[in-house]
């Protein structure tokens, strides 16, 4: 005997065969023609089918099958502590960051929102700590999760203690339940790829995972403050894919502290905050007239620059003759007026900041920090010359001015050390006139001076009266 179809059931006023209510049909006039509200139906296959006579949801069930999904997810991911973390409270134009990385922050964040309203591809944010990557990330998870699609967002190191964690006999979720999760979900987005501990284990997973996700083309977001070739290999080769990967990368400085790129963690200019040209005296009064010139003319010299660095500036001289205030003047120039990005560090302080990459505890591998020195837009060297004389730092120092010279980025150096006794291949660049202004400061030391006398008893006498 034929078993009827549905068409002919639905003909017939019967309850269609492929919806047989395993349980009591529902009286409520809401519930649903197929389940009676039950929520789950018997499928019509024939007998011997291994799943004959089974229950199954019914298709009523899917939406909240999606929301129960969707909190499941938000729950794994953290989102709800990231929930204020939206477009709309994102400031993609900063008032206290220059020009063009006003530009670069804006494209950023229009990029992002674009991803937002159509994932496809991968999109790799890359930038220094607090720029702005994880909010811009959150910020698409957000944007998915209020148009009911589901996301999934992990830190990288809490995704791998998760996986980890199902191994644990008491777990309520399976590692292969989990792990088909983070392959399989529609949005996934990692953050701070390359601070979780690189075992080999966790190597493998991470590829294991975007491999999945690379080869499949499944939307995913990925934020980082490591350089692509700081990356492993096999997932470095996957993130430079331009066919797949939109690549972005954020230049503003960290928003979390203020800072701006001038504030380097090896930069000490806030130490010289108060040394600018307004409280500089060029017109000493316990110097001879030849000295005096010879201080002024520097001084002109020095507030050029500060307006339009270009090369190199050489400022020689005894010790307390106003080196180090007039370099840290054009420093102070810099990020007030130009707002452009200045390291101001001594020099054997640079040199053991280098020594420290090499540590294993170190948190900024040694290339990275020596093009962090070696590339800022203005550098100023304080005190070239009472650096140790090792070959070593000879070496670094030969590498860092050398390129800087041959790039014509702005350097500022500050020396005590007589001609004679600089380095030759150092003395020939600083006597280059096409790249290279040299000033030589004849006054003596300030401390102690006369004039330096007579200025505190003034700035005493304002004081009390």
């Amino acid at each position: 005997m034929n078993t009827p179809t549905s068409s002919s059931a639905e003909s017939s006023g019967q309850e269609p065969a492929t919806s047989r209510s395993r349980r009591p049909a529902a009286t409520q006039e809401d519930a649903c023609p197929i389940c009676k509200g039950t929520g789950y139906v018997v499928p019509d296959l024939p007998i011997g089918h291994p799943d004959f006579g089974k229950a199954v949801p019914c298709r009523c069930q899917a939406q909240a099958r999606l929301e129960k999904r969707l909190r499941r997810l938000q729950t794994t991911s953290n989102l709800a502590a990231l929930k204020h973390l939206t477009f709309e409270r994102f400031i993609p134009e900063p008032a206290h960051l220059p020009p063009d990385k006003v530009f670069n922050l804006r494209r950023a964040y229009d990029t992002c929102v674009y991803f937002a309203q159509n994932p496809e591809g991968w999109l790799l944010l890359t930038g220094t700590y607090g720029c702005g990557k994880t909010h811009l990330a959150a910020a698409i998870a957000n944007a998915r999760l209020a148009q009911g699609e589901a996301v999934l967002f992990m830190i990288v190191p809490d995704l791998l203690d998760h996986l980890r964690a199902t191994f644990n006999p008491q777990s309520e979720v399976s590692y292969d339940s989990l792990f088909e999760q983070l392959r399989t979900v529609p949005l996934l987005i990692l953050d701070d790829l390359g601070t979780q501990s690189s075992t080999p284990w966790a190597q493998e997973k991470l590829f294991q995972l975007l491999n999945y996700r690379y080869n499949a083309q499944l939307p995913t977001v990925i934020t980082t403050n490591q350089r692509l070739e700081e990356l492993e290999p096999r997932l470095r080769s996957r993130l430079a894919d331009p066919s797949l990967v939109k690549h972005f990368h954020i230049l503003a400085p960290d928003f979390r502290t203020g800072r701006n790129a001038s504030q380097s963690e090896l930069s000490t200019l806030n130490l010289h905050r108060d040394q600018r040209f307004e409280n500089f005296d060029p017109r000493r009064n316990d110097l001879s007239g030849e000295e005096r010139l010879n201080l002024q003319k520097v001084f002109a010299i020095c507030q050029n620059y500060a307006q339009e660095p270009r090369g190199w500036l050489v400022l020689s001289g005894t010790y307390g003759c106003g080196k180090t205030h007039l370099a840290a003047a054009i420093a102070n120039y810099q990020v007030e007026h130009a707002q452009g990005d200045v390291m101001f560090i001594v020099v054997p302080d640079l040199l053991d900041h280098l020594r420290a990459a090499f540590s294993p505890q170190s948190t900024t591998p040694y290339d990275r920090r020596f093009d962090e020195i070696k590339k800022v837009p203005m550098l100023v060297l304080d005190d070239l010359g009472t650096e140790s004389a090792t070959p070593w730092a000879r070496e670094k120092l030969f590498q860092l001015l050398n390129y800087r010279y041959n790039a014509l980025l702005p350097t500022v150096i500050t020396t005590s050390s007589p001609p004679e006794r600089i380095e030759p291949w150092l003395r020939t660049r600083m006597f280059d006139t096409e790249r290279c202004q040299f000033c030589g400061i004849i006054a003596p030391g300030y401390r102690g001076s006369r004039s330096q006398q007579e200025s505190s008893a003034q700035r005493r006498g304002r004081r009390s009266r």
